[in-house]
């Protein structure tokens, strides 16, 4: 039981405290992924349309699309933060 104890506790990410940099890269990544799925989506305002103005285009953005571009987004910064924790960078 100790054995296990002490190979998971070794096994843990090295993380990072929030700091202005791990800001930065989340907001970075957000936009990035912003960028890829204004591009990527092909039927977009299936849903409840946002309550701010949208791009110069013939897209229209909703509430579904915000939350799977934002939600990738995140997911790509917290994969980035890691990374980077772990790598000594962070």
């Amino acid at each position: 039981m100790f054995n296990t104890a002490l190979l998971l506790a070794q096994a843990s990410p090295t993380t990072a405290a929030w700091s202005l940099s791990v800001g930065i890269i989340m907001c970075l990544c957000n936009v990035f992924a912003f960028v890829i799925g204004y591009f990527a989506i092909q039927k977009t305002g299936k849903g409840k349309d946002l309550a701010l103005p949208q791009l110069a285009s013939k897209k229209t953005f909703g509430l579904p699309e915000l939350l799977a571009i934002m939600s990738f987004g995140h997911i790509l910064g917290a994969g980035m933060v890691l990374g980077l924790a772990s790598s000594g960078i962070l």
